[in-house]
Formats: structure tokens, sequence, C-alpha cells
């Protein structure tokens, strides 16, 4: 799947929201910027327990830096490198689906060790 500069561009812009939702402690508006199958699964309190739960590194990192894009189960998705608040780094790959109104949303994340490579 090709995925045009513009898009990226939104793309990231997209993550960089969600992650500040995050750091604002805002689940209400990071759930809101997930795909509609996310936001129908899982109210905002189970978004937050399975965030809390699986994806920890998400919700305050100290650092975060942006890697790049690659493709997981035909979605675009985009790499980031981020440190905890403990020191601990992990690769956050943060899954998009593109919507009919041509906006992006955060469809899913993953976590790999920092040496793991993204296929």
């Amino acid at each position: 799947m090709y995925i045009s500069e513009h898009d990226k561009m939104l793309i990231r812009q997209l993550i960089e929201k969600q992650l500040q939702a995050f750091q604002a402690n805002d689940l209400a508006t990071a759930l809101s910027l997930t795909s509609p199958k996310i936001q129908d699964k899982f109210t905002s309190q189970e978004f937050s327990q399975i965030i809390s739960n699986k994806y920890g590194a998400l919700l305050k990192p100290r650092s975060v830096m942006f890697r790049g894009f690659t493709l997981v189960n035909n979605f675009p998705a985009l790499i980031t490198m981020m440190m905890d608040r403990e020191g601990n780094l992990v690769q956050v790959i943060f899954i998009v689906q593109h919507q009919q109104d041509y906006s992006w949303r955060v469809h899913g994340y993953e976590l790999a060790g920092i040496n793991e490579k993204i296929v």
C-alpha cells in the first residue's frame, strides 16, 4: 500500500495528538482518535485499563522518536521508539486505518523489543 507524504504527515499528527491525550490523562480524547471498530468495542474505562496494562509506555513516555512506516496485516503503521518512565526502551507500532471521510484513525498497537525487526 502506498502512503503519500501528505498522509504520512496526517498520520504522524494523529499519533502526536493521541500521545498528548495520553499525557494529559484524557482517555476519552485518546479513544476518540481510534477507529470505529475500537470505539464500538471498548468503553473509555476499558480502553484505559487495556492501555495501562498492555501498553503502559504510551501513557507518559519520557521521549518519543518516530522511526518510519511499515505495513502490519495490510494496514499502514507508524513505528516509534519510546522510553518509558523507568528508562526502558520499546518500539511501539501504531497501526492506522483510513476512514471513509479520508481521515486516519488508530486501529491498534503492537509492542516490540528495540532490536526486533518489524516486517
